[in-house]
């Protein structure tokens, strides 16, 4: 099955910009929910930066996709007050590119780049005189004759988004003032964000359905969004319109969503560990090619939630299934250490 069209993928989709559009959207760090050590360093920046009436530092958002990192810039921009312009790594193809868009920028704006790390070595050269200077470098003429001008810029506020911190050029990191990791949410969380969304789509939930979709979420909000409107269509169609815990549990168990969340590829990843090469270890390539699948997709969107689950390991060898990942698939554990032998 393609990445898009896996039900528990964090990965935006096309149906996931209603959910993200506007008012489902948060406009405000008080309506934000979750990532609360995050918002109380961003409060106290954002209200600073007010005082001072100046622009925010620079900041730069990491975590696995699906979080909010999109939509916390843009509660930044709308805290500040200002305008925010955005744009995404691959689509910055040239350099020109990037300068026609920050020379467009107004005093104090924000300059939202969604997967940063994808920016080529290029653009990045134009970028770090433009964030640290507020200065833009324009090269004019061939040869001997060329000759450079440099381009006063009004101050502004590069947020940058990433899955991919490691990625992120030494450089390009060291320019950001702000740097903020965003980590899965727990289950009280996601039922609170599930409430929100039903309650703005005007979908008839009870808490016991709430938690259920929340727990199968994957500790991720887009995750849990787009199962809301999954069961309420199964809630539609087989019952009253109304999702209680049996309603959620008859359409996760048809959506193929286990207890925890895991879909067939997910539990397909395990067992190729498990059965093909003996519980690991074994190669991300290798594995990758096993399963027909990118090396990239199985590193950004598999891995992180199985290794927080604690049914992977990476190791210097490659990856191991643990003893966990074992019983949930209820396959015996061969015994022995927990832990690989790493030489």
């Amino acid at each position: 099955m393609p990445e898009e069209e896996r039900i528990v993928s964090p990965k935006r989709r096309e149906e996931d910009k209603q959910i993200a559009s506007f008012p489902l959207r948060p406009r405000s760090l008080d309506e934000y929910i979750g990532q609360e050590r995050v918002k109380e360093s961003l409060r106290i920046c954002i209200q600073a930066a007010q005082a001072r009436r100046e622009p925010l530092d620079h900041i730069l958002l990491y975590g696995p996709p699906g979080l909010g990192k999109t939509t916390l810039a843009y509660i930044i921009a709308n805290e500040m007050g200002v305008a925010i312009k955005t744009t995404s790594g691959p689509a910055i193809e040239r350099a020109g590119d990037l300068a026609a868009i920050i020379t467009n920028l107004q005093q104090g704006d924000v300059l939202f780049i969604d997967e940063i790390h994808r920016l080529s070595r290029a653009v990045e050269e134009v970028l770090y005189p433009a964030m640290e200077d507020f200065a833009l470098d324009i090269v004019i003429g061939k040869g001997p004759s060329a000759r450079s001008i440099r381009l006063k810029l009004p101050r502004f506020t590069v947020i940058g988004a990433t899955t991919r911190l490691a990625l992120v050029t030494s450089p390009l990191r060291a320019r950001f003032g702000q740097v903020y990791r965003l980590d899965f949410y727990d289950v009280p969380a996601l039922e609170a964000i599930v409430r929100r969304s039903a309650n703005l789509l005007q979908i008839a939930l009870d808490d016991a359905g709430a938690h259920e979709i929340a727990r199968r979420s994957r500790g991720t909000p887009r995750v849990a969004n787009r199962l809301l409107r999954r069961i309420r269509d199964y809630a539609t169609v087989r019952g009253d319109g109304t999702i209680t815990l049996e309603v959620a549990r008859e359409a996760l168990a048809l959506l193929d969503v286990d207890e925890l969340g895991l879909d067939e590829i997910d539990r397909r990843l395990l067992r190729v560990i498990i059965e093909k090469f003996a519980g690991g270890p074994v190669g991300l390539e290798t594995l990758a090619a096993a399963i027909s699948e990118e090396p990239d997709t199985i590193m950004d969107v598999y891995e992180p939630y199985l290794l927080q689950l604690g049914f992977l390991m990476r190791t210097p060898r490659g990856r191991v299934a643990t003893r966990r990942a074992y019983e949930h698939l209820g396959i015996a554990y061969p015994g022995g250490p927990e832990q690989p032998v790493l030489f």
